[in-house]
């Protein structure tokens, strides 16, 4: 017999580093139950945990679990259909678009940062005007707007992914004064998150886009 889904559920919460996760299970017609801290198509969300505080200051769900994705399940993440307009109508890789949000808010359209960063893409105020966001909370205008930032921001670091990425974090002056990573905490932990999300969806070993 297998275990209830309750038992299963309090088993995984209880583990130290998916304390703070959200959980989400799929019972199968023979009854086997499949848990995961992703959100994943016919998993139903079971445990629920506090959306991010702050864009890229926290690892996802709040753990530093390593997600499991890969280059084959890009069409069955959140907001798949989103990312792939704005990846195709700014010519970006939907990798980088996908880290960028999983690192940012964990796709939470509803995440807001302390700072004030809103959405999937954790836009600030005056970035979202500057790259034409009508509705930050909308997810697709929120995509739209985090993904003509990322290209922007590539444009200007001669596509040097680390950079533009550490720039979406710490903005470009940060990077240009530093000549790379600027020296901050949440900076130097928020980089590499991208970067190893990026990579297991696909994307390629980091440098420059090509």
């Amino acid at each position: 017999m297998k275990p209830p889904i309750p038992l299963l559920v309090a088993v995984w919460i209880a583990l130290p580093l998916a304390a703070h996760a959200d959980v989400y299970a799929k019972v199968d017609p023979d009854g086997t139950v499949t848990l995961t801290d992703e959100p994943r198509r016919g998993f139903e969300r079971v445990v629920a945990s506090p959306a991010p505080r702050s864009g890229g200051a926290a690892p996802i769900g709040g753990t530093g679990i390593v997600g499991k994705e890969s280059s084959g399940e890009i069409g069955t993440l959140p907001f798949a259909p989103q990312v792939a307009a704005a990846a195709a109508e700014h010519d970006l890789p939907e990798a980088l678009i996908h880290a960028v949000i999983r690192v940012e808010s964990n796709y939470d359209p509803r995440a807001v940062s302390p700072k004030g960063a809103v959405g999937l893409m954790q836009l600030m105020p005056n970035t979202a005007r500057a790259m034409g966001v009508t509705d930050a909370r909308n997810p697709a205008d929120n995509i739209r707007g985090g993904a003509r930032y990322l290209k922007h921001l590539l444009e200007m670091f001669g596509n040097d992914i680390r950079r533009a990425v550490a720039a979406y974090n710490a903005g470009p002056g940060a990077v240009v004064r530093s000549g790379g990573t600027p020296p901050f905490a949440e900076t130097r932990r928020y980089v590499p998150r991208v970067i190893e999300h990026f990579e297991r969806l696909g994307g390629g070993r980091v440098g420059r886009l090509s």
